[in-house]
């Protein structure tokens, strides 16, 4: 059934706290029903590289209140009748290791949850106001900006 505003609410989070196993559960949780043949997990964690740089960590600010709705507005999207869908996105500062962002997806089959994902990783990129900072070792750091996904 179609996502009613109040469980998009319940699926869409930006958040302090850390997107850990017991995170992941309480994310599937919120997708997985009985008709769900297909669930996918995705998990964007903070690598130790960029474009030949060390990274050491990750700082997400966001502008808090848009990018929640923005969260929920996605989420309302691309949730159907057969897909169900979560994004919980972290902001502060990030270790590398550490999940930034767990998007979830339940459907009978598997090209719709993995279609749905995909879906809403590009959609969070173009249109959540969500910024990263990359701090490098050795005491630099810059803001970065959003590449598409290819």
């Amino acid at each position: 059934m179609p996502a009613l505003c109040s469980e998009a609410s319940a699926r869409a989070a930006i958040t302090t706290s850390p997107l850990d196993h017991a995170a992941c559960d309480r994310i599937l949780n919120s997708v997985e029903d009985d008709a769900s043949g297909a669930v996918v997990l995705f998990s964007g964690n903070v690598r130790n590289h960029h474009q030949g740089r060390t990274v050491e960590a990750i700082t997400y600010t966001a502008y808090e209140a848009m990018a929640q709705q923005r969260l929920e507005r996605i989420v309302e999207e691309l949730s159907t009748d057969t897909v169900t869908v979560a994004i919980h996105h972290r902001i502060g500062r990030l270790e590398v290791g550490e999940s930034s962002v767990v998007i979830a997806t339940a459907s009978p089959h598997r090209e719709e949850a993995y279609a749905a994902s995909r879906q809403a990783l590009e959609r969070l990129k173009a249109e959540v106001p969500i910024w990263k900072r990359e701090h490098y070792h050795g005491g630099e750091s810059r803001w970065r900006e959003e590449e598409a996904l290819g």
